[in-house]
């Protein structure tokens, strides 16, 4: 049930995106445990510059073309789990993108149960049609 939101350089081509989307998803199969047909991706292209990523102090610069930064709004995970998907979604997007993991930046947001709808204006988890 997470959703993710993905915000890149414009210029990617569609193929390059849908591969970057698939690892994504795999990565939250694997880590969070959700089902396969579980995906809520978005991706948002911005124009050069108006995307800054700074290193917060680590020392390391980004490449402002190949920046990602991705959000996933999720019902509260352990701190592990976060840990794995950071380390695992680095991973997986330099094996089948070519990504560095220099250039990506993830931030974790939780929400509850009452806080999704997945249709039909009705909370799903609170009604019990989803377990």
């Amino acid at each position: 049930m997470p959703l993710i939101r993905f915000f890149v350089q414009e210029g990617r081509s569609a193929e390059a995106t849908r591969t970057m989307l698939d690892a994504a998803h795999q990565v939250v199969v694997d880590v969070f445990g959700v089902p396969q047909r579980d995906r809520y991706q978005i991706v948002s292209e911005h124009k050069p510059g108006q995307m800054i990523l700074e290193d917060t102090g680590l020392g390391f610069e980004r490449d402002p073309s190949e920046q990602v930064l991705v959000q996933v709004f999720t019902s509260p995970r352990a701190q592990e789990a976060k840990l794995a998907f950071y380390d695992q979604l680095a991973a997986k997007l330099q094996d089948v993108c070519g990504l560095d993991p220099k250039n990506l930046m993830i931030s974790i947001f939780e929400n509850t149960q009452a806080d999704w709808s997945f249709g039909f204006g009705r909370a799903q988890y609170v009604t019990g049609e989803l377990g």
